[in-house]
């Protein structure tokens, strides 16, 4: 049976605990993606992660793992969830089917300082990349955007020379496809990606 995992990104703390805010597995594009997903009899799970505003590689990991995940399986990252499927692929003895990695993110391993100790733990990052990741997938895609950040435009600039086999999909003015930059909770492309 074909299934969908899909991880967020980082929150901050004051998010993370605002009762005003969705959680992860919940804002943006995930519930619409899920629902898609789901009536197209693809059985779908947005995770979510725990401590998402000051997330431990292992314990994320060991959330990901309490699934069935083989060559049917298709996984979503979005930002800091794509940075951690990057990390736990090139890691992990796996055969997955599609990977999509939404406007990736990898910290301090590209340079990107912009967190504190206290904010953000750069441990997450410190993995030994697996070049050749994409030949434990049915495929993976990187979507990004002309004008996302500068630390997830220099995760694209560092995946596209450290990496083999990814395809590349630039859209224009997606920002870093949230809710706010999307101007809705549709991600047509994404969606199109996985199901073509």
């Amino acid at each position: 049976m074909s299934n969908a995992i899909l991880i967020h990104g980082l929150a901050s703390k004051g998010e993370y605990y605002d009762p005003k805010y969705p959680t992860g597995s919940n804002s943006h594009w995930f519930p619409w993606l899920s629902k898609q997903l789901i009536i197209r009899d693809i059985h779908t799970v947005a995770l979510e992660m725990p401590n998402g505003y000051l997330p431990e590689y292992e314990v994320w990991k060991k959330e990901l793992e309490r699934f069935d995940i083989d060559q049917d399986t298709t996984l979503v990252g979005h930002s800091l969830g794509g940075g951690f499927l990057i990390r736990w692929l090139s890691e992990e003895n796996v055969k997955v089917g599609k990977v999509v990695l939404v406007a990736p993110w990898l910290g301090a391993m590209v340079g990107d300082d912009r967190y504190s100790p206290e904010e953000f733990d750069m441990s997450f990052f410190d993995f030994e990349i697996d070049r050749d990741v994409a030949s434990k997938t049915k495929g993976i895609t990187v979507i990004s955007s002309n004008d996302d950040g500068p630390g997830v435009q220099k995760t694209v600039t560092f995946i596209h020379e450290k990496f083999n086999g990814f395809k590349y999909v630039e859209l224009e003015n997606k920002g870093h496809f949230t809710l706010k930059s999307l101007g809705s909770v549709e991600f047509l492309e994404l969606l199109e990606e996985i199901i073509s």
